[in-house]
Parts: structure tokens; C-alpha cells; sequence
């Protein structure tokens, strides 16, 4: 039950934002060039690292593996897992509901030739893991879930990890094929990963694995559709920086749509395999003027907002923030090729409908996403379901809606730990 020291009242926008926002690093690449650096055939650093709930979990989870994770600010210093040897005792992870946690480290837990219990989060236990699970066991590993396909479970890695061919369903999650290729090159025989199901989401999360492998020095052929080759050898101990995480900057970038003047972000790559990538086209059709100030991504708004249909297939995690756009737009908006985030840290379809209802907008689900209709809105409790972004959502249409508060703006910590003080220095001008 909603107490009173759990809520957020979110700050109404009273004038045109001019402002710059410094995101933070990607938890997308933290997560992944830790978990290489680990790997890897010697000491690595990664720049510019992320410190959030789930990087730190990362971190910690692979140090209880045996790598040693210095931090140094946003450097950290990454020594590598030992070579491991046969013993019983068990090693316990916690995956809080981070899924690069739960869905890449079983493939790591594998190579351990020990126990490894991982577990996480009340809600971590009802996401899918299923498909990685199988593709395990098929590879040689003992896999104790007890038939559920979920948290918790115990991955007890074979003397020698083999590797070779396997099939994986990924149409729930991408993760499940990041995961096994951040470890394949590891495996002895390589890997051989191929994607059995009808769909596949969000495949630049697969593409930026793939790269990352690739400047590791680690030869990964995916010339066939949905077929991915990693050839056994080492990965290359490197000094990586990460890039600023840009599905973070949305809410931020949205804000200038809604409020009206511009908000600025740093640090925007010039080319990126992240699925913010795509930010800047779908804020132009949704009536934002973008441009390139150097470095800088600049969105400028009038306070004006369209509706749009869009397939945001390869790029769901955006999907909160332009679901609450669009519940401010001056028409409809449909999200299509969207049904796996129902499996993401909550179902976010039905926590998207349910809270622009509650706010008094309308949103109807689909087999695969969201059609919302502009209504008129009032102030009301946004539960945000322990979900980061569904917690920005809320904080994003309460700047035109008086009275919306949030539940536990804290989740954003997951991946953006001074959510509110870069939200009100934005509102404020900083």
C-alpha cells in the first residue's frame, strides 16, 4: 500500500527549459565491457563506467566469481577471473532485477566448474530465463531451476566447457543471445548460436554485443540471418570508455517537447549500436526541431506534441518514455512490435495502460503494444511497479499535469542514480 513518504510530487514545467544534461554512462555497455574485462587475458579498465544499482550488482557478482573490480570514480579497474578448477563450494549471486545480470552471467557461471546460485529480486523470479537456461544444458552444464525457466537457479559448469552448436528462442529477449556470446569465445569448440523464433527484439542490443567482441579482438561471424559464429580464443585486456547511456537522455530530451525550449545532452555519439540511437528521428516526427550544438544533441520544442505510429521494435526500452510523450500529443499515437516488454522488470504494457487511465488518458493494449488517445488529464499517484522507466514516465507527463506523484522515484537508481537532482537542475536551468 502506498504510504505518503513513498511519493514524488512531480515538478510541473512553468517555463521553457534552456539546459544541459550530462547522462551518465550506458548500463548496456558498463554491464557488457565488464563482463569481457573479466574474461579477458589480463587487467582491463573501463572509463566512464556507471555507477547504478544494476553495474554495481555486475560488479559485485563477478568479484564473488574471483575478478577484482576497483573503482576509481567512473574508472574501474577490472583484474580477471582465475583460471577456475573443479570445487564444490558454492558461490551465491545476487541479480537484484537486473537482467544483464541474470541473463549473462549463467553463461559465465558456466565456465566455473563450481555452483553458481543465482537469484534476485521478488520480481526477478517471475522474468524469463528459460531459453539461456536450455541452451546450457544443451552445452553441457547442470541447470537447476526446478522446471521453472526462472530465478532462482544453480548453472554447475562441466570440467571443460565445449561449446559448439546450440538453438535459442530469443523471441522474449535479446539477452538470452548476448549473453551466450560474451562468453562463447571462452568455450573451448566456440560458439555456434542459432535464433529459432519467429521475431527477434531489440537487435541493436545484439549488434553492440557484437562490436564490443569484435574491438576485443574476438572473431564473431553473423553474415547469416540470425546466426552467430564466435571462434574460441582469447579477449583482448583493453581501456574502454562508455558512452553516455542515450535511452536514459530520452526523458530528458522528451522534456523540451513538452515544456517547450531546448535541452541539451553531451557526449552524443557521432555512430552507436545503443537503440537511443533512434531518438532523434522519432522526436522530429513528434514535432521537436534536433540539431548537433559540437558534441551536443540539442532538442528544441514548442510545447506541441504529435501523435505517431511506430514499430519500436529494436528499440522497446524507449517505449515508456514515448508512451507518456504521446499521452500529451495533440493526436493519437500507436507503439507497435512491442509485446516482449511485458517480460521486462514489469509487464510494462499493462503498467503503461493502467497509469495513463489513472492519470485520465486513454491507452489501449494490443497483441504487440499500446494505442493511446489524448483525453484530458488530472493529478493522481503514478505507481511505478520498481521500474526505472516507468518511474521517469510518470515524472515526464507530470510536467504538464498538476498533482501526479510518483511511487518511489528512488527505482531510478537502477540505472540513473541522481535521477531527481538532474530533473529539477533541468527544470531549473543547470
Amino acid at each position: 500500500m502506498t504510504t505518503t513518504a513513498e511519493l514524488w510530487a512531480a515538478p510541473v514545467a512553468d517555463r521553457p527549459l534552456d539546459a544541459w544534461v550530462d547522462v551518465p554512462g550506458s548500463k548496456s555497455l558498463t554491464n557488457r565491457y565488464l563482463v569481457l574485462a573479466a574474461l579477458a587475458d589480463g587487467v582491463g579498465r573501463v572509463r566512464g563506467a556507471l555507477a547504478s544499482r544494476d553495474t554495481l550488482l555486475m560488479a559485485d557478482a563477478l568479484t564473488r566469481l574471483g575478478a577484482a573490480v576497483e573503482r576509481d570514480g567512473t574508472d574501474w579497474s577490472v583484474t580477471p577471473l582465475p583460471v577456475p578448477g573443479p570445487s564444490s563450494e558454492p558461490v551465491r549471486i545476487d541479480c537484484g532485477l537486473a537482467g544483464t545480470v541474470m541473463r549473462f552471467l549463467p553463461a559465465v557461471a558456466a565456465l566455473q566448474a563450481r555452483p553458481v546460485l543465482l537469484d534476485g529480486d521478488p520480481e526477478a523470479r517471475v522474468r524469463p530465463m528459460g531459453p539461456v537456461l536450455h541452451a546450457l544444458r544443451d552445452l553441457g552444464a547442470v541447470v537447476e531451476d526446478g522446471g521453472r525457466g526462472t530465478l532462482p537457479v544453480t548453472v554447475t559448469g562441466p570440467p571443460r566447457m565445449l561449446g559448439g552448436p546450440v538453438d535459442v528462442d530469443a523471441s522474449v529477449s535479446s539477452q538470452f543471445v548476448s549473453g551466450l556470446l560474451l562468453a562463447g569465445a571462452r568455450f573451448e569448440n566456440g560458439l555456434l548460436l542459432r535464433h529459432t523464433g519467429r521475431t527477434l527484439p531489440s537487435l541493436p542490443h545484439i549488434q553492440m554485443t557484437v562490436e564490443v567482441l569484435r574491438d576485443a579482438g574476438v572473431s564473431v561471424d553473423d553474415s547469416r540471418p540470425y546466426i552467430w559464429e564466435v571462434l574460441p580464443g582469447p579477449i583482448a585486456a583493453r581501456e574502454v570508455r562508455v558512452e553516455p547511456d542515450l535511452s536514459n537522455a530520452a526523458p530528458f530530451l522528451c522534456a523540451a517537447l513538452v515544456a517547450g525550449g531546448t535541452v541539451r545532452v553531451p557526449g552524443w555519439p557521432e555512430r552507436t549500436t545503443q537503440p537511443g540511437a533512434l531518438l532523434p528521428d522519432l522526436l522530429t516526427t513528434m514535432g521537436g526541431s534536433v540539431r548537433r550544438e559540437g558534441d551536443a544533441l540539442a532538442v528544441s520544442g514548442t510545447g506541441v506534441v504529435h501523435g505517431i505510429d511506430v514499430d519500436l521494435h529494436e528499440a522497446g526500452e524507449l517505449a515508456p518514455t514515448i508512451a507518456a510523450l504521446a499521452v500529451l500529443a495533440d493526436s493519437p499515437t500507436r507503439l507497435r512490435g512491442i509485446g516482449h516488454i511485458r517480460g521486462h522488470e514489469t509487464d510494462r504494457l499493462a503498467a503503461l495502460a493502467t497509469e495513463i487511465t489513472r492519470v485520465g488518458g486513454q491507452a489501449e493494449q494490443t497483441h504487440d503494444g499500446l494505442v493511446i488517445t489524448p483525453r484530458e488529464l488530472h493529478g493522481a499517484v503514478w505507481e511505478s511497479y520498481h521500474d526505472h522507466r516507468m518511474a521517469t514516465a510518470g515524472a515526464l507527463v507530470g510536467l504538464r499535469v498538476p498533482g501526479l506523484e510518483v511511487v518511489d522515484v528512488g527505482t531510478t537508481a537502477k540505472t540513473l542514480p541522481d535521477f531527481v537532482g538532474m530533473w529539477t537542475g533541468m527544470l531549473a536551468g543547470a
